[in-house]
């Protein structure tokens, strides 16, 4: 028989999948993307068209790229796009010349302190053309004439992006977010995909509270035409995570939102800290992925960040060697269950009204004692409930209870399921 995958194989398969075409901010890549995406989720897919004012911003031309290579002499190509997407410095402009070792230095972009590593580099805004190399293969090429060859166009066009929303109980939303934009780079950007992805599947076979929109959009300028696009609805986002960087193997970290005591903090740094898991909580900077945007002052909406090692902070990123032997299965599959952990946490945190203030209820004559009776945590079970009576005023929520009790949320969570139906609170 056959081994049954789980989910980190599953996600990892399809980082497997989509590393290697070239994404941008723009183009047939994120449509490529978001067409294997789409076999696995039901997409709403956006075609936003170039010159749209989105925010402070315009959306640019459209970039896409069939063949671009460095060719010596004798034809031999020394740098080669169909090797790699990294290999094209991201918007360059289409440039079919042949010309000096000298001249061609200028639009090589190497990293000298990893001489076998490729570097990703992009001119989104500023119109350019260049190659990306290690710094052992450059200092390979000998003096003499290169053809150089980039065939991309650059034109009026569309920026895309994608939703997939799960229906909750309520129309409050929690959104979930991950950049499309980056080319064969594995944890920054297609880990993130691949989590949101089966965190969005996890998501509907449940029955949730909130109503969950995942948001599959380029790096900034996609965050931002999200946000133009949908002033008007963004009221309903109670809550928000940017998933980032998620599959390597650093420690898990949390960045909070730019308020800093948003919900979705409180619920990671107590889900984090419960699990026992080796994990950081940082502040919020406005430096990053597009929490930033999210969180920008006139938003200011409860979004905050989950990487693995963050943003920048590791030798790989924005390298070849971020790679598919960078990522694996198995810390998918943990970010993923602390997203699922966390969002059940969430779900389930609401507050309450004491119904019955003025002195302690008789818990026994309502037969929540007896209860509890085949319970093997009767005794903290019995505590749940006064505290969750105590802190039942409508302005702490269950994992208020939780931390101040220090009682396992789960166990808080089952008490007020119990004092609700015995009519001593109501939500």
């Amino acid at each position: 028989m056959a081994p049954v995958s789980g989910p980190g194989d599953d996600m990892y398969a399809l980082v497997e999948r989509l590393y290697p075409l070239c994404r941008s901010i723009t183009g047939d890549g994120v449509r490529a993307t978001l067409e294997i995406v789409g076999e696995l989720l039901p997409l709403t897919v956006h075609e936003v068209p170039t010159g749209t004012q989105v925010l402070d911003w315009t959306i640019p031309q459209e970039w896409n790229i069939r063949d671009a290579y460095v060719a010596d002499a004798d034809g031999r190509r020394v740098v080669d796009f169909a090797a790699s997407s990294l290999h094209v410095l991201g918007y360059s402009v289409p440039v079919h010349r042949t010309m000096p070792l000298a001249e061609l230095r200028a639009h090589l972009h190497t990293l000298p302190e990893h001489p076998s590593w490729v570097p990703y580099r992009t001119s989104y805004y500023q119109p350019a053309w260049g190659f990306c190399l290690a710094q052992e293969t450059l200092d390979a090429l000998p003096d003499g004439d290169y053809e150089v060859r980039i065939d991309s166009t650059l034109a009026d066009g569309h920026l895309t992006y994608a939703e997939h929303v799960i229906p909750g109980q309520v129309a409050d939303e929690v959104i979930v977010s991950c950049h499309v934009c980056h080319p064969s780079l594995a944890n920054d950007n297609l880990a993130g995909i691949a989590v949101a992805t089966y965190l969005a599947r996890a998501l509907a076979e449940g029955n949730p509270y909130y109503t969950y929109r995942f948001v599959f959009a380029p790096g900034t300028i996609g965050a931002i035409t999200w946000l133009a696009r949908n002033a008007d609805h963004v009221d309903k986002v109670r809550h928000g995570l940017v998933l980032a960087c998620a599959g390597d193997a650093g420690q898990l970290t949390y960045k909070r939102s730019r308020r800093g005591d948003a919900e979705i903090d409180q619920v990671l740094r107590h889900v984090l800290a419960a699990s026992g898991r080796p994990h950081r909580v940082t502040e919020f900077t406005p430096y990053g992925y597009d929490e930033r945007q999210y969180c920008s002052p006139g938003f200011d909406l409860g979004v905050g960040s989950l990487s693995r090692t963050p943003y920048a902070g590791y030798p790989e990123y924005h390298t070849s060697a971020d790679d598919l032997g960078f990522v694996s299965p198995a810390a998918m599959a943990d970010t993923l269950a602390v997203c699922r952990e966390a969002f059940a946490v969430l779900d389930r945190n609401r507050r309450y009204v004491n119904l019955s203030p003025y002195g302690e209820p008789q818990l026994g004559r309502r037969g929540l004692y007896d209860a509890l009776g085949g319970r093997s945590d009767a005794k903290q079970a019995q505590m749940a409930m006064l505290w969750v009576l105590s802190l039942a005023d409508g302005e702490h929520g269950l994992l208020d209870v939780a931390e101040r009790s220090g009682l396992a949320f789960d166990t808080v969570a089952a008490a007020a399921d119990a004092l609700c139906g015995a009519g001593l609170i109501k939500a």
